[in-house]
């Protein structure tokens, strides 16, 4: 798959340079030719010997190198590849990136390259949780910046957590999907996200909490996957990730007209928080205090877009919900998915304890015919790529 393809692969620093020898010998045994670029932080992990040695061509390190700049630049270079691989990403890296910084030879080839770029981030489970990090990765995933890991596991500094460089296998296979069109190539897939405003009058509304985010991640690793992702947004916090296309709702009604006007589709992922009512009759100015009292809201039920999905004349083969509780989780995300008639619910619990909603992570039950699955707490991206993996591999006949 990867026969005659060019990768361009910046190794940054920290422990976990060593695993970027290894993939590159697995990326010249799948075909691939390897131009490695090596930060002044990798260089202390790794030598420019033994990268250029398993790569079989020279090491770039320096920005202000004269031979290269004559014989190639920095332009031509960042430009020569079929795909910009950075792995091991530090969280240095990742906010370079995200900021538009360009202050080395790697920053400058990111910010100058009009390919794609794939990161495997790796750093201290402090660092990746950090609230930096998390805008950084948020910034760069609405960018269009492919994502692989972090893996969880014990680390060089003795802690345990999310923040392991993904295993070399697993980043080929990232890279495979990246440059081979991916297993969800030709298959379109709906995704609802964020929440619904419902208006109580001009300046007043209803509304779940919702930042988006997981809906957000959603969409941009089923896009990696080489989908065509619809995504139907409410107003959500998180902006939505580009090489999608983005329809923008406010309210239910305009959601589910948003959502049967983009049938059909292979699968239909309903992550939104839609409001379950609306008040019946929406002031059409703003309503004022009085002397008349507080006023009377009458409520009406919003149309249930899962359902309506999971029973339509043009249902997509697979139609997935999330069910957001505060207990019970299972039990009442299983009586969900048997009410709305849907193939699967992500279930997970949002009490105020668990930092979930509007968290950077997520800890989920998948629900499906077969029972319940719980999936340990991890970042929204890894849910994410978690649950498009499980998508494609439905989708294309495999076992769960």
């Amino acid at each position: 798959m990867l026969a005659d393809k060019r990768i361009l692969l910046i190794i940054g620093g920290g422990i976990a340079a060593y695993k970027a020898l290894e993939l590159i010998r697995l990326l010249r045994a799948a075909g691939a030719g390897v131009v490695p670029v090596l930060t002044a932080g990798g260089a202390q992990f790794v030598t420019p010997l033994s990268v250029a040695a398993l790569a079989g061509h020279p090491v770039h390190q320096d920005l202000f190198d004269l031979t290269t700049e004559a014989e190639m630049g920095h332009i031509q270079l960042s430009r020569a590849a079929d795909l910009v691989v950075v792995a091991p990403c530090t969280a240095d890296l990742m906010a370079k990136m995200a900021g538009g910084h360009a202050d080395d030879l790697a920053s400058t080839l990111l910010m100058a390259t009009d390919k794609r770029v794939l990161i495997a981030p790796a750093m201290n489970v402090r660092m990746w949780q950090h609230p930096a990090t998390r805008r950084n990765l948020a910034m760069l995933q609405a960018d269009g910046v492919q994502v692989v890991g972090p893996a969880r596991g014990d680390m060089a500094c003795g802690e345990h957590g999310p923040g392991r460089l993904s295993e070399p296998a697993t980043i080929l296979a990232a890279i495979e999907a990246a440059l081979g069109g991916g297993p969800l190539r030709g298959r379109h897939v709906l995704v609802t996200s964020g929440p619904t405003h419902e208006p109580i009058d001009p300046v007043r509304y209803i509304a779940n909490r919702s930042s988006g985010a997981q809906g957000t991640a959603l969409a941009a690793a089923l896009r990696d996957l080489g989908a065509r992702v619809t995504f139907v947004t409410g107003p959500a916090t998180v902006a939505p990730p580009q090489g999608v296309a983005v329809v923008a709702v406010e309210t239910a009604r305009q959601m589910l007209a948003a959502v049967e006007a983009a049938l059909p589709a292979d699968a239909a992922v309903c992550a939104a928080a839609v409001a379950d009512w609306r008040v019946a009759h929406e002031a059409s100015q703003k309503m004022k205090k009085g002397a008349g009292g507080l006023p009377v809201l009458e409520f009406a039920e919003n149309p249930d877009i899962l359902a309506t999905l999971s029973r339509h004349a043009q249902r997509p083969p697979l139609v997935v919900g999330f069910a957001a509780e505060t207990e019970n989780v299972v039990d009442h995300a299983t009586q969900k998915r048997l009410r709305k008639g849907c193939d699967w619910i992500v279930a997970n619990d949002v009490s105020p304890a668990t930092g979930i909603m509007g968290g950077a992570e997520n800890a989920v039950h998948l629900i499906t015919a077969d029972g319940a699955e719980a999936w340990p707490r991890l970042p929204k991206s890894e849910v994410a790529a978690r649950l498009a993996g499980r998508i494609a591999d439905h989708l294309n006949g495999k076992p769960a």
